[in-house]
């Protein structure tokens, strides 16, 4: 039997234990989503965002939001084709008429469905989504956490970023979510993501930031947060929010098979294209044309770079703002309009920031000395990009990627001959991965016929698509050595 002393201590100690609690879970006031208080009598619901509602539970949180997250569902029509049935009786045939009823009417459409999540960002309807959600969609259907269902439509798209921003009217104000700062988030930090898996409709999981700056693959401007808040199909375009009740990041990727294992764009990225898609309904990103890689710390050392910092220059585009402002390969960027390059990730998203037309201070490290080249941006044409790896990726067919020999990597290498191309990067599973490519190759020839660079390795790897199997030329080492690539 407890006596009515340990029952004070224990009361007081499980008091202490939820003032510890709510000060480790950062449960501070919400910037609310919902309506902060009753309506007049003939009045419609309009939530304000701003008004603070104390929280004390991730509950309070999830039913303050939830009225912003909305459910999306698309529409496409696909043409299929239909091959030609034939009777088998030929012309004079007695049942020409019943083939030609059966086969002749099978339906030439047919409709595929998809569905996403979304958020409210301004309570005139407009709404910020993933790219992939509504690629392509002939239909976008938005339904309202109190089931109204309202049509939406694009008003501008991002496949770089894959984040798209769409419309909906529904004759009065609605309710909306702030954006917040994804770039204070801290590793560690709790997170809320709500969406429509499988749709199943609005559901509410939590989680952890796992991890900031992955680069998972998707693009140029890889740059995700990492979360084991549970994210799957369906999920695609919906928030992530932090315990203040602001976005943090937009619930992007999942990785079949992993558990725990989710990743969302960074608000952001978000937020620096959102006004563009809403004036011009496209991005119009700056253009510096290089191709860049990472700055090993043996690379950083044989260039003499102080901080082992910086994306390394690995090739210019010809005539391109690079070239034009002395810019070269081997060079290593450390600062660009002001902001510190820290590795080639930085780089592509710094520029492409930038606007065009601007001149900007580009500081770069050339033979162990810091230089300080203006350099006037361009716009980035459709395709342009600051390739990273240095030249073409073709892990999509072969599994490969290749960059020209620079002069310091011949140098760090000891190659006398700077012709051909160095592998970068290998895809696991590939073709190449299963003739024996490794990291570091230096390709000579495809088919015994030379080849000098990145270009020309493109060029003629186009040519050998449609052959069954490519012999390359291969310098390992001392020693050369043939693969044999089957192409799938």
């Amino acid at each position: 039997m407890i006596g009515k002393g340990k029952v004070v201590v224990l009361l007081l100690a499980a008091v202490a234990a939820g003032v510890v609690l709510s000060a480790a879970l950062n449960l501070s006031p919400l910037t609310s989503a919902g309506s902060g208080g009753k309506e007049k009598a003939g009045e419609a619901a309009t939530p304000a965002v701003g008004n603070s509602i104390p929280i004390e539970s991730i509950p309070a949180l999830a039913k303050a939001v939830s009225p912003a997250v909305v459910n999306i569902s698309t529409t496409q029509v696909v043409k299929l084709r239909r091959p030609r049935m034939r009777s088998p009786f030929g012309q004079q045939d007695p049942f020409e008429e019943f083939f030609h009823n059966f086969f002749g009417n099978m339906p030439q459409e047919q409709k595929r469905r998809s569905l996403g999540s979304g958020f409210i960002v301004s309570d005139d309807g407009y709404i910020l989504t993933n790219n992939h959600v509504v690629e392509k969609a002939d239909e976008i259907t938005v339904t309202l956490l109190d089931k109204q269902e309202l049509q939406a439509e694009v008003v501008g798209t991002d496949p770089k970023t894959d984040i798209a921003l769409i419309k909906i009217k529904a004759g009065k104000k609605l309710p909306y979510v702030p954006l917040g700062d994804s770039e204070g988030l801290e590793i560690g930090e709790w997170v809320v993501a709500i969406g429509n898996p499988f749709g199943l409709g609005h559901t509410v999981t939590t989680g952890i930031v796992s991890a900031k700056g992955r680069v998972i693959g998707s693009g140029p401007y890889d740059d995700f947060i990492q979360t084991d808040a549970s994210i799957n199909p369906g999920n695609s375009g919906g928030p992530l929010f932090n315990l203040k009740g602001e976005v943090v990041g937009i619930n992007t990727a999942i990785i079949q098979g992993g558990q725990g294992i989710g990743f969302a764009t960074p608000i952001h990225l978000a937020k620096s294209v959102l006004g563009q898609l809403k004036e011009k309904g496209k991005v119009t990103r700056g253009w510096l044309g290089v191709y860049i890689q990472r700055l090993t710390p043996d690379m950083a050392e044989s260039l003499n770079v102080p901080g082992k910092k910086g994306a390394l220059v690995a090739d210019v585009t010809k005539d391109g703002p690079a070239e034009k402002a002395g810019i070269r390969s081997g060079d290593v960027v450390v600062s660009f309009d002001g902001k510190n390059v820290e590795s080639e990730h930085d780089l592509p998203q710094i520029v492409a920031s930038t606007t065009p037309g601007k001149k900007v201070e580009v500081i770069v490290i050339r033979d162990g000395k810091e230089m300080k080249l203006p350099v006037s941006i361009t716009e980035m044409e459709p395709e342009a990009e600051q390739r990273s790896a240095g030249g073409p990726d073709l892990s999509k067919g072969l599994g490969l990627t290749v960059q020209n020999i620079t002069p310091e990597i011949a140098k760090h290498l000891n190659l006398e001959n700077a012709k051909g191309v160095m592998v970068t990067a290998v895809e696991h599973g590939s073709p190449a991965d299963d003739a024996g490519f490794r990291e570091g190759d230096v390709i000579r020839a495809i088919n015994r016929t030379p080849v000098n660079d990145s270009r020309e390795f493109e060029k003629k790897i186009a040519k050998v698509k449609e052959e069954k199997t490519v012999l390359f030329l291969v310098e390992r080492g001392e020693g050369r050595i043939f693969l044999a690539v089957k192409n799938r």
